[in-house]
């Protein structure tokens, strides 16, 4: 036998798991040795489809969807077995089948909770008699088509209005992890896709918007799980602890929402100070003020376009981010108008909503916030008034220069110059060209 894969084979022979996505090169291939497996993948294919003897084909596997499940929770599945071997389906009018309850609801000897149930269990029924299936449906049977229920959840005479169907779907945006993508998702589309085609789901297409979220992995940056127990974090124990305000700001600032991020106990503790240092601050009657003397205007109207955009867009790390230069910025100036204050907390709200409540009622609103007029920015109160430029020389950074956003092209060089960093790699030396881009940067070209 010859060998193919470069190796130590003289044991025993490449298992798949040992060879795929480990680099290993092939050997003894003619053309194809010295390419890595997945190369050689590719090449083989290429050459054997232009010789014409073989064409590609992506397969794509569907994972195998097991419908019945050997417990209580999950609903129950509307099939009589009768006597004489004929299976019959309930009528609508016994519909929705509805759990019995149970004095006890572990399973026995292999069979279903159901089986516990011996009047529920034994069917008989306008002459047909039977014995009802005990298996339950899986988690993913109701959640695949709950978003169209939800719309219209006390109808009892249809499956939900029409009407209302059409004015709420599809969903605006599905948030799941990748194990979503070939579970729930897919089901969920092909549920609604069977009752698009009956005429009960008005759209072909039931989500408009996909969204990945990132997991949260252990603190040895592996997915928690029973392996590593040790890594393993309660978010109960969190709240118990810090609150649930904590563990939501914690974990949406940890990063994108999309990337997996290693969880930090020291990130916790520093979301807690956080929210401590908001509720020290604007909980403080003598910080707040009725006058705006213009300090925080600016700051103030930047934080409100980037987190309502970052909001927007879930990029949930970055609009904390620009919450926490806000109240940076309003800690060094000592006190916060009024106006701003709640505009910062209505803001605040949407990530630390039990915080944001408490001060909202400590401001005199008997209303939730969640019910308040999200704030507004003002494009004009955001411009600079100063801007800073690099000033390079000879095409080589030596120091930067802070300007009026207006400043004349002239008056902008002459300050150039002057920086010290500068001036030293110019002294004695002739200018032979200055090239200012307005806001941008000065290049001072000397020999």
């Amino acid at each position: 036998m010859i060998q193919v894969i470069e190796g130590d084979v003289r044991e025993k022979a490449f298992e798949k798991g040992e060879y795929l996505g480990k680099c290993c090169k092939l050997m003894n291939s003619e053309e194809f040795t010295g390419l890595t497996v997945e190369e050689a993948k590719k090449a083989i294919t290429n050459k054997v489809v232009e010789m014409g003897i073989a064409r590609t084909r992506v397969n794509y596997h569907f994972r195998e969807w097991i419908f019945a499940r050997q417990r209580y929770w999950g609903e129950p599945v509307p099939v009589v077995y009768e006597e004489n071997g004929n299976i019959h389906v309930l009528d609508d009018a016994e519909l929705p089948l509805v759990l019995p309850e149970l004095e006890d609801y572990k399973g026995k000897n292999g069979k279903a909770p159901l089986e516990n149930a011996e009047e529920w269990k034994f069917y008989d029924h306008n002459g047909v008699k039977g014995k009802r299936e005990t298996s339950t449906m899986p988690g993913s049977a109701g959640s695949s088509w709950y978003y169209l229920r939800y719309i219209d959840p006390d109808n009892n005479d249809e499956f939900a209005n029409q009407e209302l169907l059409k004015h709420w779907m599809p969903v605006d945006l599905y948030i799941g992890g990748p194990e979503h993508a070939v579970g729930h998702l897919m089901y969920a589309r092909i549920w609604n896709r069977y009752l698009y085609e009956k005429g009960l789901s008005p759209v072909k297409e039931p989500f408009k918007k996909l969204v990945h979220q990132g997991m949260i992995l252990g603190s040895n940056g592996i997915k928690m799980g029973k392996r590593f127990p040790e890594f393993v974090v309660n978010p109960s124990d969190i709240v118990d602890k810090y609150g649930a305000d904590t563990l939501r700001l914690y974990e949406m600032f940890m990063g994108a929402l999309e990337a997996s991020k290693p969880w930090s106990d020291q990130g916790v503790e520093g979301a807690r100070r956080f929210i401590n240092r908001v509720w020290n601050f604007f909980a403080d009657e003598t910080h707040i003020t009725e006058e705006n003397d213009g300090t925080l205007t600016k700051v103030y109207h930047q934080t409100v376009k980037k987190v309502t955009n970052d909001y927007e867009t879930l990029g949930f790390n970055t609009a904390i981010s620009q919450l926490m230069i806000f109240v940076n910025t309003a800690m060094k100036a000592g006190t916060c108008p009024r106006e701003y204050a709640e505009g910062f907390i209505k803001m605040l709200s949407c990530v630390c909503p039990h915080i944001g409540e408490e001060l909202w009622q400590m401001y005199g609103y008997n209303e939730s916030i969640a019910t308040a007029e999200w704030p507004k920015y003002d494009e004009a109160a955001m411009v600079e008034d100063t801007i800073e430029i690099g000033v390079q020389v000879n095409g080589k950074l030596r120091g930067t220069v802070e300007l009026a956003a207006e400043e004349e092209e002239e008056s902008a060089k002459a300050k150039a110059k002057q920086v010290p960093s500068v001036a030293a790699f110019i002294e004695g030396k002739t200018i032979v060209k200055e090239i200012y881009i307005k806001g941008k940067i000065m290049n001072i070209v000397v020999r």
